[in-house]
């Protein structure tokens, strides 16, 4: 296949089921190491996006990276609108930050850190360059909470949890709230 989804193709895709996938957590080697550049936008990486989303949504997340699902590529999907509007849908493959300005401090939790929050500073505004779905390049602009989860989920791509932005003191807090978690068994 040469790459390029054909009309049939995205018909398919409409029709099909999406899978569901286990969120990996925190502690899980996959989450820790840089993903491998995405190099086929064919018919099985539509339908990997589409069911990113749907995990996505099921987690109750605004931002999906692939290496949380145990794939380890540099891919992405971002909805602000948790699914609320279909055209806020964002598919960042081989995403890059290109522009960062300004800063904010919010509450940042994560789909694979599950139960922990704390404040990181971001950048306010970024503008990313990435390929859609079908490979093809484009550039958006970012702010405020979509920059943030831009800055997330590219971190996830480069094996950095939100952890890394926080304090030692938090950090560690949460690191040892995890390990008794562990020992239960409830980690």
């Amino acid at each position: 296949m040469d790459g390029n989804l054909t009309n049939t193709e995205i018909r398919e895709m409409a029709q099909r089921q999406p899978k569901i996938y286990s969120i990996v957590k925190y502690g899980d080697a996959v989450l820790e190491k840089s993903a491998a550049p995405v190099e086929r936008f064919d018919a099985e990486f539509a339908d990997l996006c589409e069911d990113m989303f749907a995990s996505m949504y099921q987690a109750q997340g605004v931002g999906l990276a692939a290496p949380q699902i145990g794939k380890s590529i540099r891919l992405a999907v971002v909805d602000v609108t948790g699914g609320k509007n279909p055209e806020a849908r964002i598919v960042l493959a081989n995403p890059e930050i290109i522009h960062a300005e300004g800063e904010k401090r919010e509450e940042e939790g994560c789909l694979s850190i599950p139960g922990f929050r704390g404040y990181v500073i971001r950048p306010q505004f970024v503008t990313v360059r990435a390929q859609d779905a079908r490979g093809e390049f484009f550039e958006m602009r970012g702010e405020d909470l979509l920059a943030r989860a831009f800055c997330h989920e590219i971190d996830h791509l480069n094996g950095i949890l939100f952890l890394q932005h926080l304090s030692m003191l938090k950090r560690d807090l949460i690191r040892r709230k995890i390990k008794k978690l562990r020992k239960q068994g409830e980690w």
